[in-house]
């Protein structure tokens, strides 16, 4: 097994690309390296060089810039989960990073290590997707903006090239009518354990309380994050209603294809579970729009 030889602290993002180039692929990026150092002990990556930016202030804040949340890529899930302007934005994103783990991984673990690690059932990723969070991407031409929902490729793939590029902040629009947001799991355990399903929700209603956008997502049912379209088409120009929402659950229950999983449990079961569970995000959600 080849040996790290070099540990790497850049002072900012400009200083951080010039040492994966030139390192010419032999460097990662590294933060929290929850999953990096499990891949590094079974020879899944073998990098000699590791470029540490969990201290680069750049990339460690949450704010408000005019209609966005924006939140540095370093920031743990510990310390969204915590974070007042989070719940008070998008409470679902918040309640997603608090699912992430046991306290000592949340303490390290950050959203952008969720994002390139691409496991489709992220705690973190399902909710970003809920929510059609955006993020920068910053390699040796500058930054571009994408869509997290773009990123993942097939699992444990995305299109995010730790070597080369970094990602650098994350966006979520602020809507200006009524929103809200909700995010639902269950897992074998309270804490320590992959979900055996989660889901997060969003939901956008005009003045009267009709609802003009939907966005909800389940998870792991597809080797990426799913959106359950025809639901989401069923929940525009309706107003929220038990009798709706209960409709809702059973089309996102008939969207889901999970496979067998002798993790997980069954397919049959995992699309009951999601139909149980987008009912509760949906009731849950729906009270702020009352």
């Amino acid at each position: 097994m080849k040996k790290v030889e070099k540990y790497l602290f850049p002072k900012n993002v400009e200083e951080c690309i010039k040492m994966l180039s030139e390192n010419s692929g032999e460097a990662r990026l590294v933060s929290g390296a929850t999953d990096l150092s499990l891949w590094i002990k079974d020879e899944k990556v073998s990098p000699s060089v590791l470029v540490d930016v969990s201290d680069m202030k750049e990339m460690r804040f949450v704010e408000v810039s005019g209609d966005k949340l924006v939140i540095g890529a370093a920031m743990t899930h510990a310390e969204i989960a915590s974070n007042e302007t989070v719940k008070k934005y998008f409470p679902a994103l918040s309640d997603g990073c608090r699912s992430v783990g046991s306290p000592q991984i949340r303490n390290v673990a950050t959203l952008a290590g969720n994002i390139v690690s691409a496991q489709p059932a992220a705690d973190s990723v399902v909710p970003m997707t809920a929510l059609d969070a955006s993020c920068e991407i910053v390699d040796e031409k500058g930054p571009r903006i994408q869509k997290i929902r773009e990123l993942p490729k097939k699992v444990g793939v995305s299109t995010v090239d730790p070597t080369k590029e970094v990602i650098t902040k994350i966006f979520i629009d602020i809507p200006k009518c009524k929103y809200c947001t909700a995010f639902k799991r269950i897992s074998p355990r309270e804490a320590m354990s992959l979900p055996v399903v989660n889901v997060a929700v969003m939901l956008m209603a005009d003045a009267s309380g009709t609802i003009t956008e939907a966005r909800v997502v389940a998870s792991p049912v597809d080797i990426v994050p799913f959106r359950a379209k025809k639901t989401e088409e069923y929940l525009v120009g309706k107003k929220p209603s038990e009798e709706v929402f209960e409709e809702a659950s059973k089309l996102a229950g008939e969207e889901a294809s999970p496979r067998d999983s002798l993790q997980r449990g069954s397919g049959a079961y995992r699309k009951n579970l999601v139909k149980d569970l987008v009912g509760q995000a949906l009731k849950q959600a729906s009270l702020i729009l009352a």
